[in-house]
This record gives structure tokens, C-alpha cells and sequence, in this order.
């Protein structure tokens, strides 16, 4: 397994167990690098002077790399990818285009639209004229035909564009914040297959239960 306790470990990563740590944990698994964990508490150490050292926000994740800081998860999928490539996660730079369009849509459009709608904000036809993703319903459209139109997103091997937009399907259907289209479906059955996917989601499952268990 790639995760370790090993304090001279140069790769850290931040995180919670019901958070979007579950995607910078996924990607990982997925390099196969070894790393070691830094579980943080919403309440309290999350917004302590330590961890505001590394990222002011006071969100997870947040990678460690050799001293230097990396958060907001598409950007950690992108940067272990560039920083493993032995792990295949990124296609070679000239053929990028649909690695980087989908990643960044995920990261743009595509979380705005499910975090607007979810807090009921709903852009009238003119407001869609400024808002990025336009509607939720076009965001919704446009990526099921971008999942139905290939195996992955990012070029014909899996990539962490996969990664960061499977995340984001797979707890979408799974919240109800996403509907679960066939498209969707297949998609996500093709990543949850993966050993790493499994492995990630099995640490941060047992995690969840342990924290749980303390109250």
C-alpha cells in the first residue's frame, strides 16, 4: 500500500475522511507513491495556526510535495501527475487539449452549476449570460456527451482528468446533486473498477468508521 507512517515520507497529504480529500487520496493511490496522512478535524485543527500555515482557506486537501504546497483538487490531480509521470496519469504534453478542457471544466462549470443549485441558486436567462457554466442543465448535457463519446476523457488511457471528473459523477449520483444517467453510470463503473479507486475508497471508509466510533 501506498500509504505510510514514515515520518521522512516527502509526500503529505491533508485531508478528511467525508471530504474532497477522498479525490487527492484517489489520484494517490493511482501514482503509487508512498505517502503518509494528516487527518484534520473541521472544528478544530482545520482552522488552527499550523494548518493555515499551508493553506490559508482552512479547506482539504492539501498535498505536501518536498516542501512545496498544492491545494484545490484539480490542480493536485494535475501536479502528481506531472510529478509521477512513470504513473501514466497525463498524456504526453501535445496531446493535452482533452485532458486539460475536462479536468478544467470539472473544476469551472461543472462545480459551480452543482453547488448553485444545490444552494438554490437558479440563474434567470440573463444571469446565465454571466455565470461561467450558463445553466445546470446545459453542464449536465454537455458532459454526458462527453462521457458517452469515449472510454475516458483525457485521450484513450485513463488520466487524472478521469480522476477528478469521475469524483465528481460518482458523489453527484451518489448525493443526488448529479442525475444518474446511463452515460454517468457507465462511466463511473469503468473507474470504481479500478484497484486504486478500491483501495482509496477502502482507507478512507475505515477512517470514516474509526471517526465515527471516537463520537
Amino acid at each position: 500500500m501506498p500509504l505510510t507512517e514514515s515520518p521522512d515520507c516527502d509526500l503529505v497529504l491533508y485531508t478528511h475522511p467525508w471530504s474532497r480529500g477522498q479525490i487527492a487520496r484517489w489520484m494517490l493511490e493511482e501514482t503509487g507513491a508512498p505517502y503518509r496522512q494528516v487527518v484534520l478535524d473541521y472544528a478544530s485543527t482545520m482552522k488552527a495556526a499550523p494548518y493555515l500555515a499551508v493553506n490559508p482557506m482552512g479547506k482539504v486537501p492539501a498535498v505536501v510535495h518536498g516542501g512545496q504546497v498544492v491545494t484545490e483538487c484539480a490542480a493536485i490531480c494535475a501536479y502528481l501527475a506531472d510529478a509521477f509521470p512513470a504513473a501514466g496519469l497525463a498524456p504526453p504534453t501535445a496531446q493535452r487539449a482533452s485532458y486539460y478542457r475536462w479536468l478544467f471544466f470539472a473544476a469551472g462549470p461543472l462545480e459551480a452549476a452543482v453547488v448553485n443549485r444545490t444552494l438554490g441558486v437558479h440563474p434567470d436567462e440573463k444571469q446565465q449570460r454571466m455565470v461561467g457554466y450558463g445553466s445546470y442543465e446545459r453542464v449536465v448535457e454537455v458532459l454526458a456527451a462527453a462521457v458517452a463519446g469515449t472510454t475516458y476523457l483525457g485521450g484513450p488511457a485513463f488520466s487524472a482528468a478521469d480522476v477528478y471528473v469521475g469524483s465528481h459523477l460518482i458523489w453527484g449520483m451518489q448525493f443526488g446533486t448529479l442525475p444518474k444517467r446511463a452515460e454517468f453510470e457507465d462511466y463511473a463503473a469503468r473507474l470504481t473498477d479500478r484497484p486504486a479507486y478500491q483501495a482509496a475508497k477502502a482507507i478512507d471508509m475505515a477512517l470514516g468508521a474509526e471517526l465515527a466510533a471516537q463520537g
